[in-house]
């Protein structure tokens, strides 16, 4: 097992001189299928990312949701891995030390044509398996919500849906693949893929020599389509679908109880206002078809909307300082469902258009992809079960270490707080920085303690955070 980030990949770095498969693309989804595929000790195995970390497409720019999947299309592949996702991912968060806080949602209604959908949408939700749902007429609504906008005119509450950290999530399958056995090659965008021998059909051109793979794995995300290209496949095209929002201060947390849905329209389900576990509430996200697969920057037409939304919703909110703004690209396919094939005659499975869902999914879809695998005729071998992982906590509902006298006691770092924003001690961005996939930046050492993230975004401690980073990374 191995985590690299630069060097040469040259055949023989491997046993045999071919790993058994690669997985390309390190967001929740592929790291998912590694942590799964990790389970099979004869199996070799390989995540490569482009970027220099993982979880640093999609999947940290998301809303941070983990949904119950009751509006999902029944009977579709989304709507059984949404269900079967939520459920696993639900045990695993409590095993691996995942924040997470079942909230529940209100799905609310500010029209009458609003309010006529809701029953169908309950319907809906009862085919997806979901039954908990109930009405929620104006008045309890106005108890559950007390600074909800006027004019709401009711809603569907939706219990279960919950609120997770989307950092820690692909953080704890890679951390939990490579010790298992997996190896994690990062800073390695793959360019080409060219024909190997019978034993390996596939060989990986990157940027830092070539790896070669018996099967392969496409999670690229939103390149799902470009990587398709690469070994012939041209079957869906892939549209960045730009998600803007707006992070509030933690003082706006006690605005809020529920994430607050809007009915769903044709982009998806549109702006919501959801508190988040590190303490803040979000607003967002917007829906915009773009061109460009790059184009993550805010704009302000899109802030403006989002705050015109945010008012009807939650007058109050707008009100509240905004600690951050930021935008995730979606990857939207025009249909309504997951696009993923096995291709047994290449050895080769696609795992594209996931969109908003594959937080959620994710576990879920390792499953799935490692049944599309052995169906295209990779033997697994025997199963062992995965080495444990505990991460560290980033949520607000649950302790931490600058609350923990005894910690602090056994270890004063834990007591020196570094970031007071955040509260983010010495002893945090020590740990980080000698965790089994540590940052390669400011910002992954952001998505692993919080240093940076709060009202001041790093103005106060920015420099004192960089001397520990690059103390830790000499």
């Amino acid at each position: 097992m191995s985590v690299t980030r630069r060097g040469a990949l040259p055949d023989s770095a491997v046993p045999g001189g071919a790993y058994d498969v690669v997985v390309v693309g390190a967001g929740v989804v592929g790291c998912a299928i590694a942590r799964e595929l990790a389970r099979y000790p004869s199996l070799r195995v390989a995540l490569v990312e482009a970027a220099g970390d993982v979880g640093e497409g999609s999947s940290k720019a998301n809303t941070a949701i983990l949904h119950t999947g009751f509006d999902a299309v029944p009977g579709s592949l989304e709507a059984r891995l949404v269900r079967e996702g939520s459920r696993l991912l639900t045990a695993y968060a409590r095993e691996a030390g995942i924040p997470v806080e079942p909230v529940g949602a209100l799905l609310v209604a500010w029209d009458e044509e609003q309010l006529a959908a809701l029953p169908g949408l309950a319907a809906k939700a009862a085919r997806n398996g979901h039954h908990g749902t109930r009405f929620v007429g104006a008045a309890e609504l106005r108890a559950l919500e007390p600074h909800l906008g006027p004019g709401a005119l009711g809603a569907l509450a939706v219990p279960d849906e919950s609120i997770v950290c989307p950092w820690t999530t692909p953080l704890a399958y890679a951390t939990q693949a490579v010790r298992s056995g997996a190896d994690l090659h990062l800073d390695c965008p793959v360019e080409k893929v060219r024909p190997g021998g019978p034993e390996a059909p596939h060989r990986l051109i990157t940027r830092r020599g070539v790896l070669r793979a018996r099967y392969l794995v496409n999670a690229c995300g939103l390149y799902a389509d470009a990587f398709d290209a690469l070994v012939g496949r041209y079957d869906f095209a892939v549209t960045p679908r730009r998600g803007q929002l707006l992070v509030f201060d933690k003082f706006a947390r006690g605005l809020v109880r529920h994430i607050l849905l809007p009915v769903p329209g044709a982009l998806g389900k549109g702006v919501l206002i959801a508190p988040t576990v590190y303490g803040n509430v979000m607003l967002g996200p917007t829906a915009e078809d773009l061109d460009d697969k790059t184009a993550t920057g805010s704009t302000a037409e899109g802030l403006a909307g989002l705050r015109a939304q945010g008012r009807r919703i939650l007058p109050a909110l707008l009100d509240e300082e905004v600690t951050a703004v930021y935008a995730g690209l979606r990857a939207a396919t025009g249909a309504e469902d997951y696009r993923i094939a096995a291709h047994p005659e290449l050895r080769y499975v696609t795992v594209g258009g996931i969109r908003s869902t594959g937080l959620t999914a994710s576990l879920a879809l390792g499953r799935h992809t490692v049944e599309l695998l052995a169906g295209a005729g990779l033997e697994l071998g025997p199963e062992r079960p995965l080495a444990p992982v505990a991460m560290p906590n980033l949520g607000e509902a649950f302790p931490r270490p600058y609350r923990d006298a005894a910690r602090i006691a056994r270890d004063p770092a834990y007591g020196e707080i570094v970031c007071h924003c955040e509260r983010v001690t010495r002893g945090e961005i020590r740990d980080a920085l000698a965790s089994t996939v540590p940052p390669a930046s400011l910002d992954g050492l952001r998505r692993r303690t919080r240093a940076r993230g709060g009202r001041c975004q790093g103005f106060s401690c920015g420099a004192a955070v960089r001397a520990l980073f690059e103390e830790g990374t000499a």
